[in-house]
């Protein structure tokens, strides 16, 4: 039997735990001092497909003045409303463990889940993360959107591997299933 692609989530958040500013800013993460591309580089050879939210997408084509950075991946982004694709992305609104139950199955690498907080607190709920690989800032930003939304959810997760860059420490867990 084939090896099952996995879900991995690759993601920077401050030391408190939050993944950008309430306004939506990243500025407070390209203060801090880190090591080459903080192991980007290496991850995003791992992955051909690509998961995200509609927000995510939008933050990300305002970021790069509508150029998508991701084109030589299959990109999928959800969108509660019916959205056309586009040469780069394919919009899905559809049920999230039906489409990753899919996804999962066909052949490639590693799927990246990019963001946000609300599609990623979906996809941890319905228990589809196999990988957690979270890079910490050492910056207390105070308040902003949090990398884990409360609920009522449990992930048994087993520590895999540290690395730092320069003053980023990432953090790599399995999900236990």
């Amino acid at each position: 039997m084939k090896n099952k692609r996995k879900f991995v989530l690759f993601i920077a958040q401050s030391l408190d735990g939050y993944i950008a500013t309430k306004e939506d800013s990243l500025d407070w993460l390209f203060k801090v001092e880190g090591e080459g591309d903080n192991g980007y580089s290496e991850f995003f050879e791992t992955i051909d497909t690509i998961l995200m939210g509609k927000r995510t997408y939008d933050w990300i084509m305002e970021q790069e003045k509508g150029q998508f950075p991701y084109a030589t991946k299959s990109s999928y982004v959800f969108s509660r409303s019916s959205v056309m694709d586009t040469k780069d992305v394919t919009f899905v609104n559809e049920d999230i463990v039906d489409f990753t139950n899919n996804l999962r199955t066909e052949e490639g690498k590693d799927i990246w889940i990019v963001g946000g907080g609300d599609i990623l607190h979906t996809f941890l709920k319905e228990k589809v993360v196999d990988e957690l690989i979270i890079t910490v800032a050492p910056i207390i930003i105070g308040e902003g959107i949090p990398l884990f939304k409360p609920d009522e959810y449990e992930l048994d997760l087993s520590l895999k591997g540290i690395r730092t860059f320069n003053q980023f420490v990432e953090l790599k867990y399995t999900v236990n299933k």
